[in-house]
């Protein structure tokens, strides 16, 4: 079997958040047997054309402000019944426009614009991904990133987002910043759970594989060990080891 490109397998399946997407979805879900993919894509551009005829625009959208499709935060991107909201995100306001003005650096306005808008959609019950914003942007997800990872480094929370709150992507900086809020400001794990948008149940899954690797780790076991010992993968093992050796260590 020929392998989709990787853009193709990465970006495809952001079409469901448009329009046209979210109705052929829609009919291949609820009606699979019924119409065949030449039929469903023919049914949903007429009924696209009738949408945008009978519809007027959405009169509240400000100037720097999109509507965007994100994912529910009761569903996952990658679950086989995924659901979209309709959300409004402030791409650029005036404020940010002032600052400009007054030579702030853009990666300053970057960083605190890509805080406002993951609040923003989680205010409305939805997650952004990196891609997201990347879209937004045309940057990678990876370099918008990298820009999360120091305004939560910075203000030391955790942005909600599908890589914090659905465990996706490559996110990992929500375990040190939960970790050390526990371990080294001993806050109750409860209020950790709050203050990063997690639930109760994360908190207690982070902190429980944290002790067990710390654990195994203090014991002088090597990655592979600890990752037969505790189930968990390579990877998940040497985030943790990483919190212990750089953040506990050097609080």
């Amino acid at each position: 079997m020929i392998r989709s490109p990787d853009c193709r397998r990465r970006f495809q399946p952001v079409k469901a958040r448009f329009l046209q997407g979210a109705l052929n979805n829609f009919f291949k879900r609820e009606f699979p047997k019924l119409l065949g993919p030449i039929l469903r894509n023919k049914l949903v551009e007429e009924l696209v054309k009738l949408l945008q005829d009978l519809l007027p625009l959405k009169e509240h959208i400000k100037p720097g402000q999109i509507v965007w499709n994100a994912i529910s935060i009761n569903t996952r991107a990658d679950s086989s019944n995924v659901r979209f909201v309709p959300v409004t995100l402030t791409i650029i306001d005036e404020q940010d426009i002032e600052q400009l003005s007054n030579g702030v650096p853009r990666s300053q306005i970057m960083k605190k614009a890509i805080a406002r808008i993951t609040k923003e959609a989680y205010r409305q019950g939805a997650l952004l991904s990196m891609r997201d914003i990347g879209l937004f942007s045309w940057r990678t997800g990876s370099a918008i990133s990298q820009y999360r990872k120091v305004y939560e480094k910075e203000q030391r929370i955790t942005l909600p987002h599908t890589g914090s709150l659905h465990d996706m992507g490559s996110c990992i900086s929500h375990k040190s910043i939960i970790i050390k809020k526990v371990e080294i400001d001993k806050k109750d794990p409860l209020a950790v759970a709050q203050e990063t948008k997690h639930s109760v149940r994360a908190v207690d899954r982070y902190l429980n594989d944290f002790n067990r690797v710390r654990v195994c780790h203090q014991d002088g076991k090597d990655s592979e060990f600890i990752s037969l010992a505790t189930g968990l993968n390579k990877t998940v093992v040497k985030e943790y080891v990483d919190i212990i050796e750089n953040t506990l260590n050097n609080p």
